[in-house]
């Protein structure tokens, strides 16, 4: 019989890293891509939609760049702890008030509380793990990013057959409340931990021309990632004849993601990581592109597929190649690769809200998205030409 309130058991840590993503990405960020349209019907713009989510990538990417610096253990887990009660607090906000100033507060703090969540959490139960492939065992802790769209989109769209986006916010926050007390008991230790962590020294030195050109390709990952985390589900109600199916294509967006880092990480074991996300790319520019020349639903579907299965993939390749190169010290390039990453999380929104607004349209937005990816695979190439010549 499986005792599933052991701190130790290798499956209740995954489940509790998994769902400590439900709590800190999917309901803390997704699903407001998940009640967007709702929204935008109700009161909320474009515009305003765009900044909420630029203001929760800089929360982000506080955050990640905060995340750098913490070495002890123990503090770790006390901001992994902190990251959730804010998830939790930040979307009750949501539910209980339209006043904009506090939605963009609210989308700040949540995106500083999503980046505890999800890379000091991470560290916390690759530390936990007894797997002796740690590799597999964040594949599988990086499922929970399809799980969270999953669970936060069939949530939402059961609450909105009846009630409100309000109400929606309402019981996600009940849902990420209930499963934090469990998260937070799994992901803790049995006593504090005396020992002292090991201090590494940050050299520039570890920041070779490989390791930038990689930062580089990871910073476009992230603009690749935030215009479809923002605007899928309405640029494809946006496409004639496919109004309404929106909510269908983010669905897939997470079904496609949970079984991804599990199947890029084992190609990448096989193949080589740079190889493996130089395809992953190629294959998410494909995807971006589709609903700007057509629209069939299938098709559009695929685009859903191909965007899940490939930023996930983004997420753990890079999180766990950058941590394998760092070698002692894997916070330090997990930390700087997520930054760069939030940079373009940042930004990507800003030029798509000026974009949509110039046009009427989100094609301008992905035709600048699927170019900017392209850098990425430049980027990436490049670096397969540095160690060559190395």
């Amino acid at each position: 019989m499986i005792n599933l309130f052991d701190r130790n058991k290798n499956f209740n840590i995954l489940l509790a890293g998994i769902l400590s993503i439900v709590v800190g990405v999917g309901v803390a960020r997704f699903a407001f891509t998940t009640l967007l349209p709702a929204m935008l019907e109700d009161f909320l713009s474009v515009t305003n939609a765009g900044l909420f989510a630029s203001f929760n990538y800089a929360g982000y990417l506080s955050g990640a760049v905060f995340s750098i610096f913490m070495k002890d253990i123990n503090v770790k887990v006390r901001f992994f702890r902190i990251g959730m009660i804010l998830s939790i607090l930040t979307t009750l906000v949501l539910a209980t008030t339209t006043n904009e100033t506090l939605w963009f507060v609210s989308r700040v703090i949540a995106g500083f509380g999503s980046a505890m969540v999800l890379i000091v959490g991470g560290a916390i139960v690759m530390l936990k793990i007894n797997y002796e492939d740690k590799t597999k065992a964040m594949g599988m802790h990086f499922t929970g990013i399809g799980v969270a769209i999953t669970v936060t989109e069939l949530t939402s769209q059961y609450v909105l057959k009846s009630s409100t986006w309000s109400d929606a916010w309402m019981v996600l926050t009940i849902l990420a409340f209930v499963i934090s007390f469990y998260v937070i008991y799994i992901l803790s230790f049995d006593k504090e931990l005396k020992k002292e962590a090991p201090k590494h020294k940050v050299s520039k030195s570890m920041f070779t021309p490989y390791v930038i050109l990689l930062i580089l390709a990871y910073f476009t990952a992230g603009v690749g990632f935030v215009v479809q985390a923002t605007f899928f589900p309405d640029i494809i109600n946006s496409l004639e004849g496919l109004e309404g199916s929106g909510s269908l294509g983010w669905l897939i967006v997470g079904v496609a993601g949970i079984p991804s880092a599990i199947f890029w990480m084992r190609m990448a074991h096989k193949y080589g990581s740079v190889d493996i996300i130089i395809i992953t790319f190629v294959l998410q520019i494909i995807g971006i592109l589709i609903p700007t020349f057509t629209n069939n639903i299938y098709l559009n579907l695929l685009s859903g597929a191909l965007y899940g299965s490939t930023f996930i993939a983004h997420v753990a390749l890079f999180m766990h190649y950058g941590g394998k190169l760092a070698g002692a010290n894997p916070v330090i390039f997990m930390g700087a690769m997520t930054a760069a990453y939030g940079v373009g999380q940042v930004g990507a929104p800003l030029y798509s809200v000026a974009l949509f607004e110039r046009y009427g349209n989100y094609n301008a937005s992905l035709y600048v998205t699927a170019f900017i990816v392209s850098l990425g695979i430049v980027f990436l190439l490049s670096a397969k030409k540095v160690i060559k010549t190395t």
